[in-house]
């Protein structure tokens, strides 16, 4: 008997298997078990995914000049001359036009790379997708990284794939109540497309759970508060356990995650490098006018990298190229913006910021290092900790609430999990210390929940919620 768990992230993903002695882990990458969860559509509609998606995706746009063009949404016809009312043969002469719409249509875009497409599962109002004037339903998206997956897992396992144990967040992202049903009913029918028949949901911090005490821990009983802090969604259990036997007592969940830090930190350290705050001068009918370059029309696009390259077209480059040259202190400022569209830098801009985010975890101080723009500033974990003070609030009221829910207090409380590479932010590590004196361990950041996803598998455990 096999217990198979599957992770399906929003940033990355992971498999396991178990056979009642030992967790393995499924080799999704090349180089290990970790897999960027991607897809990647050429204009032919093939498919890359993982690490290959995104490599093709930087590769394909670096140096590419956008030009959007306008798409035909309608004909008008206009009567230039009417018929003779005393010719019978006489007939109305017409002239037809095309009806263009807004420019958008990037005509010379080699491919469409999807991330975080988790975000979207439960989202409603979200039914379609349109790659290439082809429409693509949500589940069409991520079928393909699920049959990757699958495909994986056949590959090492000595039987066939029977049932699954598939995470999911406490709550996924997205205002409607019913979002998790409509997430299961999305992720059933991508796992089906993808050779996966049977599966059963199970929330990600209770397999975190289940991880550690397979793995690691030394009590016979006790009460659990695992904390999974990964790149979409911060997700929290209190668990009791005697032995083998265990119930939840509560769960939580909230739309917070790495990828949210990661733009605050290029928001907050990068944005002043590229030019926003500075004046822009211009001549219009003869008048000189100054104010702000219009920075905020790059915002949205900086901070998500996969549309980055839109930036590369001329109603936005034109206007990095004038304010460049008019010289003057900040206009290293704009060269240095206008390397990061030209050449797409904006995924190596965001693996500087995740590896400096990174070592602030352990020490105090680091280089942001961005050499493809010339950019090398200090980044102090002082610095990083004030930047996300709203957020460690929001992990305070968390805290409290999955604690009220579980009709505990921390003082009860044995031990507290901490799992997902967020976690590892120090001022994180601080506050559940500070809250947890002495009871805060850390385990497998990256692979705790498909671990313990494959352990609910063997046991045939199932989760139903709890009671309102």
């Amino acid at each position: 008997m096999i217990g198979v768990g599957i992770d399906f992230g929003t940033s990355n993903s992971a498999a396991a298997w178990y056979d009642g002695e030992r967790v393995r882990l499924v080799q999704l990458e090349s180089d290990g078990a970790i897999m960027p969860t991607a897809t990647h559509l050429n204009r032919d509609l093939e498919t890359k995914t993982g690490q290959h998606a995104v490599l093709q995706y930087i590769e394909e746009n670096r140096d590419r000049i956008v030009e959007l063009t306008p798409e035909i949404i309608a004909k008008s016809a206009i009567v230039t001359s009417e018929a003779a009312i005393d010719d019978p043969h006489s007939e109305a002469e017409v002239a037809t036009a095309d009806v263009y719409g807004q420019p958008w249509v990037d005509r010379g875009m080699p491919g469409r790379l999807f991330r975080g497409v988790k975000r979207l599962l439960g989202n409603s109002s979200v039914k379609r997708l349109l790659v290439f004037n082809h429409s693509f339903r949500v589940v069409a998206l991520i079928t393909p990284v699920l049959l990757r997956i699958r495909e994986a897992i056949d590959s090492c396992l000595p039987d066939p794939l029977d049932d699954v144990h598939f995470g999911h967040p406490v709550l996924f992202e997205g205002n409607e109540r019913h979002r998790n049903d409509l997430a299961f009913a999305r992720l059933e029918e991508a796992c089906l497309h993808s050779g996966i028949e049977k599966l059963t949901f199970y929330p990600e911090p209770v397999a975190a759970t289940l991880s550690y005490l397979h793995d690691k821990s030394t009590r016979s009983s006790g009460r659990v508060l695992t904390l999974d802090f990964g790149g979409g969604t911060l997700d929290l259990s209190i668990v009791d356990f005697s032995g083998v036997e265990f119930d939840v007592l509560s769960t939580a969940g909230m739309s917070l995650g790495g990828d949210r830090i990661d733009q605050l930190i290029f928001r907050e350290l990068l944005f002043p490098l590229l030019g926003k705050g500075e004046i822009w001068s211009r001549v219009t009918d003869g008048r000189l006018i100054e104010n702000e370059f219009p920075f905020e029309e790059f915002e949205d696009k900086l901070l998500n990298w996969a549309v980055t390259y839109i930036l590369n077209q001329n109603q936005y480059r034109a206007k990095v190229a004038d304010r460049i040259k008019q010289g003057g202190p900040a206009v290293a400022k704009f060269e240095r913006l206008d390397d990061l569209i030209s050449h797409n830098y904006s995924y190596l801009v965001f693996q500087a910021i995740k590896d400096a985010k990174a070592r602030l975890s352990t020490v105090e101080e680091t280089i942001l290092d961005i050499p493809e723009l010339d950019i090398a500033i200090t980044f102090t974990r002082e610095r990083f900790e004030s930047m996300m003070i709203d957020m460690l609030r929001q992990i305070d009221e968390i805290l409290t609430r999955v604690l009220e829910d579980a009709h505990c207090t921390a003082d009860d409380i044995d031990l507290v999990i901490r799992t997902g590479g967020s976690s590892q932010i120090a001022a994180v590590k601080r506050r559940l210390e500070e809250r947890f004196p002495g009871r805060v361990i850390e385990h497998d950041p990256f692979t705790s929940v498909a671990a313990g996803l494959a352990i609910a598998s063997y046991h045939g455990y199932e989760f139903h919620g709890l009671p309102q």
